[in-house]
This record gives structure tokens, sequence and C-alpha cells, in this order.
């Protein structure tokens, strides 16, 4: 499948910002006072952020690479 550059940077700039409010949301249960209630929810929520940090890195590969500009 092929994006233009325009369409990657919009996928990349909805990617950071939903990595944005999933770091928010680890910070606020890692600061509850059962935060090992909120053990599953945590650990999902950084399992996420994994995979959109991986997919914002090969987003910006992609839009880095000069033999996909034309």
């Amino acid at each position: 499948m092929k994006f233009d550059v325009a369409e990657l940077v919009e996928a990349k700039r909805q990617i950071d910002s939903t990595l944005h409010k999933l770091r928010e949301t680890v910070k606020t249960f890692e600061a509850k006072e059962n935060a090992d209630r909120y053990k599953s929810q945590i650990t999902l929520a950084k399992r996420r952020i994994q995979a959109f940090e991986l997919s914002v890195a090969l987003i910006e590969r992609e839009i880095n690479d000069p033999e996909k500009q034309s």
C-alpha cells in the first residue's frame, strides 16, 4: 500500500495525540493511592504506547525516505 506524505504526516499527528493521552493515563493510574489495583490497565496502556511509538518510527522512516518523495 502506498501513502502520500500528507497522509503519513496526518497519521503521525493523530498517533502523537493518542500517545500523549496514553502517557497521561499511565501517570494518572500510577499516581493513584492503590496503583496495584490498576496494574492491568497500566500494563495495557504501556504496551499500546510501545506499539504506537513503533508506528511513529516507521511512519517517520517512510516520510524521510528520499526515494518515496517525488
